[in-house]
């Protein structure tokens, strides 16, 4: 008979100066995920599905940003009680446990999980560590720049939705809603990078450059912003400086019977938010009219 073997078990934790159920909320949300959800800067989580309930599966796509290597991160969940703690096991048998408490408007994420065999027992808490911190800092910082989502119904089916919304003579068509001289120039292709330009009424071009994050066909799209575009020319300095660097535009498509429920959940810096919030219902309108 073989011995059982008791898996070490290792702990890390953040504190968010945040209330409990935004943490959940932005802990637990795929198109969120994706945002915080890798240990350094040259790391990524291209795509996420988190079915949040007992039995429910998740998957995360880890990548490196130079796309030289990358894993999904599979699990099931064995129980959730909202707003307090999750209990999972990973694909390859190991369990995680996630807690949430709040105290006076600040919320102690704690995690244990299994050890695994491959890699020093540091390593491994070094890395969860640094996910936890990246996750502590985009709910910190979320609020001047936040996701808005937007949904339309449209009667097509999601490839061809897909198909049209990213043709080289339709964009410019349902994007106009924006900005009537609106086009883009490079590749929708995932780790490409693509401008989107626009003209203003003294003739200077703007706009901003992105790389394709995710392309699953008639599936998802998530596209990051890297830098803006002032005069024709790429802003010179750190991709951060600029309030919409590193911020994401995501597009999801699902099947409802016959027609297609396509979702758009976009990060916005406050300063455009009424602009774009009166924009995008507009631009989906017309995409769904180019649809059908």
């Amino acid at each position: 008979m073989t011995p059982h073997v008791e898996k070490l078990v290792i702990t890390v934790s953040t504190t968010v100066n945040a209330p409990l159920q935004r943490v959940w909320d932005l802990f637990t949300e795929p198109l969120h995920i994706i945002h915080w959800n890798h240990a350094s800067d040259d790391w990524l989580t291209s795509y996420a599905e988190n079915d949040l309930r007992p039995g429910g599966a998740f998957l995360s796509r880890m990548e490196a940003r130079d796309g030289s290597e990358g894993f999904d991160f599979t699990g099931k969940y064995s129980e959730i009680i909202p707003g307090k703690s999750i209990a999972s096991t990973l694909d390859d048998g190991r369990n995680v446990h996630t807690s949430f408490s709040e105290k006076g408007g600040v919320t102690l994420v704690t995690e244990s999980f299994e050890a695994e065999d491959q890699n020093s027992a540091e390593l491994q808490k070094t890395g969860w560590q640094a996910i936890l911190d990246s996750f502590k800092r985009y709910v910190e910082g979320y609020g001047p720049v936040e996701m808005v989502h937007f949904e339309i119904t449209i009667n097509n089916s999601p490839e061809n939705i897909f198909r049209i919304m990213l043709g080289n003579d339709t964009y410019s068509k349902w994007t106009s809603a924006f900005d009537p001289t609106s086009r883009f120039a490079g590749s929708w292709k995932k780790g490409e990078r693509i401008t989107f330009l626009g003209t203003d009424e003294d003739g200077k071009t703007g706009g901003m450059v992105c790389r394709i994050r995710e392309n699953i066909p008639g599936k998802f799209l998530s596209i990051e912003t890297l830098r803006e575009i002032s005069d024709g020319k790429e802003v010179a300095g750190d991709e951060k400086t600029s309030s919409w660097s590193g911020c994401l535009e995501s597009y999801t498509l699902k099947p409802v019977g016959s027609k297609t429920l396509l979702c758009v959940d976009t990060d916005i810096p406050a300063e455009y938010r009424p602009f774009l919030l009166e924009d995008w219902p507009k631009a989906l309108e017309q995409l769904k009219q180019l649809c059908e």
